[in-house]
């Protein structure tokens, strides 16, 4: 019997259509707990360096009575702290997949994004009572000039952060930690923002101290707002249009391939899983069919380094 005879549509649907192809390679595997890995170390680094310049801010608060610095202060705290579930989940990411949870742990990533959120949110609340409370009283600010100082290194110190988190969430392909990146660095700016209150301070104005604690307080709030919704989107599995778009495209340029049906998409940690279906020649024998399944398989793997699981399901083209 030849391949031609062996092959056909009815041998097509009988071994293919009802089931599709599911594979994850090993290769794959160990890329992902290697970019767990990864997160892990850059957590603990950017963790120190958060806390340190936090305790360096905390001094000149206990000399200074600075509101603002003191807001400033309790959110880089917060901001250190936010590390801690992020890299909770980043371990979890690690264990393999078990018949409970058939698709890994990696949704842990985003279960911490929303326990960041929350930090980030109650820093606020913190700052916003301590600011009103000086606003009401009145506020008292000594060493003018320790307190600019303390302002500049939470600013190196955040953006210093910032750049490192951003580097390593876009190599490994974790969106949690390039957007507590993005977050350290607008918390840079707002360090800055303490400076315009030292300034208040020095030209006679104390009360401009805790307008900007206030101020800061407002600007975290408008973080939290866009960090929930990203999260919102995670949480509902939406993702970046431009993915499932270019995974549709690699598809239709392979050889064999007579048009792309459908593309799925979502993201489980720092890993994007998919589901494709394509459509080949009706006449195509099951050894054609798996080797164009073996280069489109290939071919969507090189334009998405970030892939983990790849679902392929195959169906004959409907000839008119």
């Amino acid at each position: 019997m030849s391949g031609r005879e062996h092959g056909g549509i009815v041998h097509l649907l009988s071994h293919l259509l009802p089931f599709g192809h599911a594979h994850e390679s090993h290769e794959g595997v160990d890329e992902a707990l290697e970019a767990s890995e990864e997160g892990i170390r850059a957590l603990k680094i950017s963790l120190v360096g958060l806390m340190l310049t936090a305790l360096l801010q905390l001094l000149v608060v206990v000399f200074s009575g600075s509101v603002a610095l003191l807001a400033d202060t309790i959110h880089n705290f917060g901001d250190s702290l936010t590390s801690l579930p992020l890299w909770l989940a980043f371990a979890l990411g690690k264990k393999a997949a078990d018949r409970a949870h058939t698709y890994g742990y990696g949704r842990a990533e985003d279960l911490a994004g929303v326990a960041i959120v929350a930090v980030i949110f109650f820093s606020a609340c913190v700052a916003a009572y301590e600011s009103i409370e000086r606003l009401i009283h009145g506020s008292e600010v000594s060493n003018v000039g320790w307190v600019a100082l303390a302002a500049v290194i939470g600013f190196l110190g955040n953006e210093l952060v910032a750049q490192f988190r951003i580097g390593v969430g876009k190599k490994i392909g974790s969106a949690a930690m390039v957007a507590d990146g993005q977050h350290a660095r607008v918390d840079g700016f707002t360090s800055l923002a303490v400076l315009v209150g030292a300034g208040g301070v020095w030209l006679g104005y104390p009360v401009v101290d805790p307008i900007v604690g206030i101020l800061i307080t407002i600007a975290i709030l408008f973080i939290v707002r866009d960090s929930a919704l990203s999260m919102w989107r995670r949480m509902m599995d939406a993702i970046e249009p431009e993915i499932p778009e270019t995974i549709g495209r690699v598809c239709g340029r392979v050889p064999g391939v007579e048009g792309v049906e459908s593309v799925r998409a979502r993201w489980v940690g720092h890993r994007v899983h998919s589901e494709v279906r394509v459509l080949l020649p009706p006449a195509m024998t099951l050894e054609e069919a798996r080797e164009v399944e073996r280069r489109l398989r290939e071919a969507i793997r090189e334009a998405m380094p970030k892939l983990g699981r790849l679902v392929v399901e195959i169906a004959p083209a409907r000839r008119r």
